[in-house]
């Protein structure tokens, strides 16, 4: 029983557009009317700028993390209990009944998640990569699936148990369905690095 109502109290949570909430709110505009229309924080920072966009993400980032610590080190939920509450909130937040089931790309939730999963790791780790792979590739999700790889990677050669592999899982094909439209495009070099390795271009 309380497998299944952390789970359902995580999608809930997952469900709740913060971000969009944070541009009604204090910037007084649809933040969907910006940039690529996603309800997420990287349109509240095209809106109105870093502090907001911290505040929306950090909104995003605690509704992933909190059930999940909560399912884990106060619950203490077994493995397959477990998987369901990781998945619930980015479930909700790409899929929220609030915005008739048309919700974000879940990146803040999905590093929620990993901090209730890990702390500090996978979200230090992610973020890290994150920044490398944005400094070489244009399209943002190419950067982000490249992360996710790299994440995995990281996951197998520290020894990882089945249960983080089966939430990386997951989140990955979560993470490819609402980047599929902008995945059809091939990935490209920045123009910076592109001169550096390909000089004669």
């Amino acid at each position: 029983m309380d497998a299944v109502v952390i789970t359902v109290l995580g999608f809930c949570a997952g469900a709740l557009p913060f971000s969009l909430w944070v541009g009604r709110l204090a910037l007084r505009q649809d933040i969907r009317q910006v940039g690529d229309g996603n309800p997420g924080a990287t349109n509240v920072l095209k809106a109105g700028g870093i502090k907001w966009a911290a505040i929306a993400f950090l909104l995003d980032f605690l509704k992933g993390a909190i059930p999940v610590a909560v399912a884990q080190f106060v619950l203490r939920l077994d493995d397959g209990s477990l998987w369901l509450v990781a998945m619930a909130p980015p479930l909700g937040h790409a899929f929220s009944p609030l915005l008739g089931f048309k919700g974000g790309k879940a990146l803040a939730c999905i590093g929620g998640v990993w901090c209730g999963l890990t702390i500090w790791e996978i979200p230090t780790v992610g973020g890290l990569l994150l920044g490398f792979w944005f400094i070489f590739i244009n399209e943002s999700a190419w950067a982000v699936v490249l992360m996710a790889l790299s994440v995995l990677a990281y996951l197998l050669l520290t020894g990882s148990d089945g249960l983080w592999l089966a939430v990386w899982g997951g989140h990955f094909l979560l993470t490819l369905w609402k980047h599929r439209a902008e995945l059809t495009q091939l990935p490209s070099l920045r123009p910076w690095y592109r001169s550096l390795v390909l000089p004669w271009h």
